[in-house]
């Protein structure tokens, strides 16, 4: 068997090939970064609060458009419509959310079968470890802020028991509480009353802040820079199979050119005797 070292020109065709080929794994990075993109930008406009009563209608659906919103609302809470929502995350820590029911001055009045004379909106004023920890809310009227979020689904086949809920759901608080409601419901920041914030934000007690921040957007794939990106592995793979062929291709010609040489050399040389013309052998008849 034929062995052989590396030869130099080997070495920097392989150097080459392992250099095209992370150019053509960074080009597939890039592509494959590019093929999955924000469907819609984040909108810096949800940050802006604005009127809870201009922004959402009570009665009518939760519309996409004004999920996440910042919004504002005056009001007072009732402390008899307030419940714990368990299996709630806070650092870690498993705990409620305390949902109290508020009265959002101002707000439109419902008509119909079952409408109260005030519209409320449930408010996640904070978290707590223990059901004992979970205070009355601030009395008299409130400066509310807060994100807007769409009613979460209820838990089926589930009894909460009494001063529970199984999640923020308008369907299920309304029936509770047996108000006329918006379809959505509000993660407080700030409850301003007579000037001083009074929320879980601002003070130091068992009730903690929620502090949920905008949802990110949705993603969408881009089928073709996903296509380059795998296009472009191919491309490296192909480079070093290409230095691969190359450098089989030239050992096997040193090969040949060794087997050429050693059998010119090795080989034994047979020399053919010169013919001698052919003897007489009629000879003359003397007379």
């Amino acid at each position: 068997m034929w062995k052989t070292a590396l030869k130099p020109r080997w070495i920097a065709g392989l150097v080459f090939a392992i250099a095209v080929s992370g150019v053509f794994v960074l080009l597939s990075q890039w592509q494959f970064g590019r093929s999955t993109q924000a469907e819609i930008p984040a909108n810096p406009a949800t940050e802006t609060a604005q009127a809870l009563t201009s922004t959402l209608q009570p009665g009518d659906f939760f519309h996409g458009s004004v999920a996440d919103q910042m919004v504002t609302a005056e009001g007072t809470y009732d402390p008899t419509k307030q419940v714990l929502i368990p299996g709630r995350l806070h650092n870690g820590k498993t705990g409620y959310w305390v949902v109290t029911a508020f009265a959002v001055k101002g707000a439109p009045v419902l008509s119909g079968v079952g409408a109260s004379p005030e519209t409320w909106i449930p408010v996640a004023r904070g978290w707590v470890a223990d059901p004992a920890d979970a205070a009355e809310p601030p009395s008299g009227l409130l400066e509310l802020t807060g994100r807007l979020l769409p009613s979460e689904a209820p838990v089926p086949e589930t009894a909460p028991g009494p001063g529970r809920a199984t999640a923020v759901s308008v369907a299920e608080l309304i029936n509770y509480w047996d108000v006329s409601s918006y379809p959505g419901f509000i993660a407080a920041t700030a409850e301003v009353s007579a000037g001083k914030d009074v929320s879980a934000a601002s003070m130091d007690g068992d009730l903690k802040p929620l502090r949920i921040g905008p949802q990110p957007p949705a993603q969408q794939i881009n089928w073709l820079n996903l296509f380059y990106s795998l296009e472009w592995v191919v491309f490296a793979g192909f480079a070093l199979f290409i230095w691969w062929r190359l450098v089989k291709d030239d050992y096997r010609r040193d090969l040949e050119d060794q087997f050429d040489g050693g059998e010119g050399a090795d080989s034994d040389h047979h020399h053919v005797p010169a013919q001698t013309p052919p003897a007489q052998t009629q000879q003359k008849v003397q007379p």
